[in-house]
């Protein structure tokens, strides 16, 4: 393919979408509204997945040490919790610790309990830390399957809670990718019908005088990816606007949710977006063209 044929596509495939401008700019703006709802609901379910995975970090098994055990015989359960499938980690707390915490917790009514120390009601513990949240049942039946664990504390309706939350984002965020996509697709094959519709004479003159459909073909694939990828820079820009006014407006004050910066996937983002423009582009070209050569 020599110079002067490149210059040829991108001249026609570019020129058609000045000439329909209006059409164009409607495909860029709806094409660049799907790609930001697509984009909003990703980065939604992304930092969804980073704050469940730090809850999960922190979601932790109590277990307590039966009281006739002694210090040395609870200090000895260590290697045999550990040994347990889903275990991550394990931490030895002292009921001399505990009481401690829960002083503090009392604050000034503190000094009431202080008569308590010497003969403390607490018993030694451990904190367990999973390797999957999602096996939390399975890991604290284990648990009490040791022999000195006399009872276990968990927050197994967190985890349930979190694992339903991550599905059900998971399940809506492919559910828009493939409608939006769907309908990103069926605006860039109109934009790019509307251009062949217009050229079809030329198109059939061009095939009688023998090319091929290849060099029929190319100007519109190009125009459908030049609107694609404008849409997708549009959409990255009209993302980044979104998320800062997300991170500094709605979200401030919400300490539990605290967002990932949006340096820190921007130039990821940016590639899905130009690589989901391309494919949006080409797929809704190559679809109209089809049709429009069978002549």
């Amino acid at each position: 393919m020599g110079k002067y044929s490149i210059r040829y596509f991108l001249h026609e495939g570019l020129h058609s979408i000045v000439v329909h401008g209006f059409m164009s700019f409607a495909a860029v703006t709806v094409i660049a509204a799907c790609l930001l709802i697509i984009g909003t609901f990703s980065l939604v379910a992304y930092n969804i997945d980073v704050l469940i995975d730090s809850l999960e970090a922190q979601n932790e098994i109590a277990i307590y040490i039966d009281e006739s055990y002694t210090r040395e015989q609870a200090l000895a359960l260590e290697a045999q919790l550990r040994s347990i499938d889903n275990v991550s980690d394990v931490i030895f707390v002292s009921k001399e610790e505990l009481f401690d915490d829960y002083l503090e917790t009392l604050g000034e009514d503190a000094v009431i309990m202080e008569d308590l120390r010497d003969d403390n009601p607490l018993r030694d513990s451990y904190r367990i830390i999973m390797k999957d949240v999602s096996l939390h049942a399975e890991t604290v039946e284990a648990l009490e399957q040791v022999a000195g664990v006399a009872e276990t504390n968990s927050q197994k309706e967190l985890s349930d809670r979190l694992l339903q939350i991550r599905q059900v984002v998971n399940a809506v965020s492919y559910t828009l990718i493939a409608l939006l996509g769907a309908i990103s697709v069926f605006i860039i094959s109109n934009v790019v019908r509307l251009a062949m519709f217009a050229r079809r004479e030329e198109i059939s003159i061009m095939k009688m005088v023998g090319a091929t459909n290849g060099f029929i073909r190319v100007p519109f694939v190009i125009e459908g990816v030049a609107l694609g990828l404008m849409a997708a820079v549009v959409a990255f820009f009209a993302q980044w606007g979104v998320y800062r006014y997300i991170v500094s407006g709605l979200m401030q004050g919400i300490a539990m949710f605290d967002m990932v910066p949006f340096d820190a996937f921007a130039l990821p983002l940016l590639g899905a977006l130009i690589l989901a423009g391309l494919g949006l582009g080409v797929g809704g070209s190559v679809l109209t063209i089809r049709r429009f050569l069978k002549v």
